[in-house]
């Protein structure tokens, strides 16, 4: 029996960020007309669904996730006529339409943050979270994620408001039913204007602790803390439910939460099918740690761990990339000898997975991270901040800055390279962020005529899960092949079974005969520019698919 939104198991979403993706007057920054005139690129890959980053009015302290107008489209991205436009499109193409959406916190330039800090007395002052000094300083010892305190002073009101991100990013307070009012109706507004679904930015931390204890964690090098109290609590999750009572379940739309969750039990809190929340998380693990503990084991333990705590009642998000995270091919492959099956690889993985895929623009043609020369060349304010953590535990600047530029934001944010000139066919005009110089060799137009490219890879798999059950609702089971760095393993569904192995290693790896009895014919293989698998040793990053 097919359940009432079974359909979201047949979504391949590509996620676009709006001002890396195509420049339509030459500004040098992307908008919504330059995303319609490229919908026939999101057709002609297969993705059905579209994530958009936000486009609401803001003043861009964080690239659009300090909303200071959530019922209103940034002026450099174009109108509300241009997001209907873009929005018709959509249909007209199957394509669903994804809004990311912040309500963790606003921009301080919202009109309600300005009734806010204006007096104690206005209606809207319980709509930010402020609290009075102690002892003439901040409220308690906690970290904003962008440096320094979280905690500014406003003198109008002689108390300072919390924000966990920019300063310019104060936290709502959904303890205020007034405030929780507003933002239901803003999100019916949207549903009502054609949207079907939500991504929900950085949801784990809506309830906050009345008291806002110390944090007893390790203090920053800037003496501060993060808090040790602040994701997922009980408080949050019933906010969500709120949100899902509300909204989500009775319009039936998607949703998709972006969630801080330490252990796979927490994730799960958050999608399991009788919790009532979102239909799919997307956890969000800072870069450095991932760096610093990324392996082929870990990845396979992890998808492992999610897959068996929930194989019946929920949903998974499969994804490598989005506009947090460095490029996946520069973070998990190889970006210099092995960039190409490497990228392949990536992709065959993620693709054969139970679970939504999410394609981030440009991994479809492998673009990897940017090494610009200078912090000041930095548009993020994380990889900043991160970079002057390093500068005060200590760390010269040269070291400083290489391993900020590993971890940076910007990676993902360049522009799209949509050819081989010197903007990357991004825009007539000067990008607002640099153009990967990389762009003569990596970029669409060169790949959509190569039948072995990155992007006819990406097309194949999204077309193989369309037509494949399999793919899309078959069982997953991992075989012990031996070796960390060689991961293989089977899906099922209907009589219909595929054995898949993946090399994540610059090492040639042997598969176990005994694992390739009855291994047929190759459906995809990450060396198809070299005649595809030959076996029966895996070469470098070889990736392999075959039919039982």
């Amino acid at each position: 029996m097919v359940t009432e939104k079974d359909w979201i198991k047949d979504l391949i979403i590509y996620q676009i960020y709006p001002r890396s993706f195509y420049d339509s007057n030459g500004d040098g920054i992307g908008d919504l007309p330059g995303i319609l005139s490229k919908l026939d690129h999101l057709t002609e890959l297969g993705v059905n669904a579209l994530w958009l980053s936000p486009v609401y009015r803001s003043p861009n302290d964080d690239n659009g996730y300090d909303i200071s107008g959530y019922q209103e489209i940034m002026e450099e991205f174009g109108t509300m006529e241009d997001w209907d436009r873009l929005r018709d499109g959509c249909k007209e193409r199957g394509i669903r339409i994804i809004m990311d959406l912040v309500v963790n916190h606003s921009s301080d330039e919202h009109p309600w943050f300005i009734a806010s800090k204006s007096s104690r007395d206005d209606p809207k002052s319980d709509y930010y979270i402020w609290r009075d000094p102690v002892d003439g300083h901040e409220p308690n010892n906690w970290a904003s994620c962008f440096g320094g305190s979280a905690w500014e002073f406003v003198p109008e009101r002689g108390q300072y408001y919390f924000h966990y991100f920019s300063k310019k990013q104060p936290d709502l307070n959904w303890a205020c039913p007034e405030l929780r009012e507003e933002i239901l109706g803003m999100m019916n507004w949207w549903v009502d204007k054609g949207v079907d679904g939500f991504r929900v930015d950085a949801i784990s931390y809506l309830d906050k602790p009345q008291d806002f204890p110390d944090s007893r964690l390790p203090p920053r090098p800037d003496g501060y803390s993060f808090p040790d109290c602040l994701a997922g609590r009980p408080g949050t999750h019933a906010y969500i439910r709120e949100m899902n009572r509300r909204v989500f379940a009775p319009r039936g739309v998607l949703t998709v939460g972006e969630v801080s969750a330490p252990t796979v039990e927490e994730l799960t809190n958050y999608v399991r099918t009788e919790r009532e929340e979102f239909d799919m998380a997307i956890p969000f693990v800072p870069p450095v740690v991932e760096i610093d503990t990324w392996s082929p084991e870990k990845l396979k333990s992890d998808v492992w761990e999610s897959y068996s705590a929930m194989p019946r009642d929920g949903w998974w998000a499969r994804f490598f990339s989005n506009h947090d995270k460095p490029r996946q091919v520069s973070l998990y492959g190889d970006d210099g000898e092995y960039w190409e099956v490497s990228a392949k690889l990536l992709a065959i993985f993620l693709h054969t997975l139970p679970g939504t895929p999410f394609v981030y623009q440009g991994e479809e043609i492998g673009m990897t991270n940017v090494y610009l020369p200078s912090i000041e060349d930095y548009d993020d304010p994380s990889t900043r901040d991160q970079y002057n953590q390093y500068i005060l535990s200590g760390m010269e600047p040269e070291a400083a800055l290489s391993r900020a530029r590993l971890e940076s934001r910007d990676n993902a944010r360049t522009p799209m390279q949509w050819d081989g000139s010197e903007n990357g066919g991004f825009t007539t005009g000067r990008p607002w962020l640099g153009v990967n110089p990389n762009t003569a060799e990596i970029n669409l137009e060169s790949q959509r005529s190569d039948p072995h490219s990155v992007y006819q890879c990406y097309r194949k798999l999204i077309a193989l899960r369309k037509e494949s059950g399999v793919l899309s609702r078959g069982d997953l089971k991992f075989l012990e092949t031996g070796c960390g760095e060689l991961i293989g393993l089977i899906r099922s569904y209907e009589g219909e079974t595929l054995l898949i192995f993946h090399n994540f290693s610059r090492q040639e790896h042997s598969i176990p005969a005994a694992l390739l009895e009855g291994a047929g014919e190759v459906v995809i293989s990450s060396y198809d520019r070299e005649g595809g698998y030959i076996g029966p040793d895996l070469r470098p990053y070889e990736s392999v698919v075959f039919r039982i």
